[in-house]
């Protein structure tokens, strides 16, 4: 379809080439032929002429139009927008700058100023515009919350929801779609497709642990879309410039105005650094652990020795330690325990405990 639309433009273009050149060429080898000189027998002779050239130019043209296609597909829509308008005003100013000079009979001044001022504040202008591209995203959505938190007369306003951007870390963990099902992260995900590249890497590796991770991320992906009764959204733009896939996530949550999420340590800093709002899933596990008190009873299982001599050690269902001392003597046996101190570490919450038939015994 190119490759004939490609021909369509060149046959086009010796025909209206033929009509305006074809007779001073006539004239320059003193051809007289009233057949051959008719303005349609011109256009036509230009239009063979431009065919013939074409099969040996059109692969060239085709592939340049394929690469230059790959590369616009891979720019943001936002950039492409931006620079675009900024082209624009930049065409203006330098069309109503240009008009002074087309009044002066000097004929390098009308001719070529204009000329200059066009590519020049059409550049200008691109590149403002395409480097302003945030200030004009974060506006448009400003003025677009605004306008729909002004709207709403009765009850409370309208609030404009913020796209969860999901980083590889999180995708892998699989407790996000978890977290999704149960209704506590509304959408809409968004899954970048620089991720997804990474995921689909990590699930190509020769390693055997990598790839198995990386093919339960991708399972978690389907299972997030398909049953899920969330909405979920794919960003097909890429950032050229930056390698790092955490330092695209930031770029496209400033963009955007969304919010990462991750479980990432490193990653949850940089956005935090950045003013960028994260969503960490690991401080969200830890928030939602019970909170228990010196004092409080539960009922354990003791499951193995502890690093001090008679401690037993016992897990809770969110996978909390605890430690109980005097509890060698019961391992294999689910008794139960008194809290006597809880310890916060980096690491997670650790209980300290001790058996309730000893406290009756005492």
């Amino acid at each position: 379809m190119l490759r004939r639309l490609v021909q369509i433009c060149f046959v086009l273009v010796g025909g209206t080439l033929g009509v305006f050149l074809l007779p001073d060429l006539y004239r320059l080898i003193d051809f007289h032929y009233v057949l051959i000189a008719n303005p349609y027998v011109s256009a036509v002779l230009g239009a063979i002429i431009f065919y013939l050239i074409s099969f040996w130019s059109i692969n060239y043209i085709v592939d340049f139009v394929n690469w230059f296609e790959d590369s616009l597909v891979k720019v943001p829509i936002t950039e492409i927008l931006s620079g675009s308008l900024g082209l624009i005003f930049g065409l203006f100013i330098a069309y109503l700058a240009g008009i002074p000079f087309n009044k002066v009979g000097i004929p390098i001044v009308n001719t070529i100023v204009p000329i200059i001022l066009t590519v020049l504040l059409g550049y200008v202008g691109f590149q403002v515009g395409f480097k302003k591209r945030e200030e004009f995203v974060n506006l448009f959505f400003n003025r677009q919350h605004k306008r729909k938190g002004g709207t709403e007369q009765e009850g409370q306003p309208q609030q404009v929801k913020k796209m969860k951007i999901l980083d590889t870390s999180v995708i892998i963990d699989g407790r996000i779609a978890d977290i999704c099902q149960t209704g506590f992260l509304d959408g809409p995900i968004v899954i970048p497709l620089f991720v997804l590249e990474e995921l689909q890497h990590i699930a190509d590796s020769s390693d055997a642990l990598k790839r198995n991770r990386g093919r339960r991320g991708l399972d978690i992906l389907n299972r997030i879309q398909n049953e899920l009764s969330i909405e979920v959204q794919m960003y097909e733009g890429d950032f050229e410039d930056i390698q790092e896939v955490d330092s695209k996530l930031i770029k496209l949550a400033k963009m955007t105005n969304g919010i990462v999420v991750t479980n990432d340590y490193n990653l949850n800093k940089v956005c935090e650094f950045q003013k960028v709002q994260v969503l960490n899933i690991n401080d969200l596990a830890n928030a939602v652990k019970p909170v228990v008190l010196p004092g409080e009873e539960l009922n354990v299982q003791l499951i193995k020795d502890g690093k001090e001599h008679h401690q037993g050690i016992a897990y809770l269902d969110d996978g909390t330690m605890i430690v109980v001392e005097e509890g060698k003597n019961y391992i294999g046996k689910r008794i139960d325990v008194l809290v006597t101190s809880v310890l916060q570490t980096s690491a997670g919450r650790m209980i300290f405990a001790k058996p309730k038939l000893l406290e009756k015994a005492l």
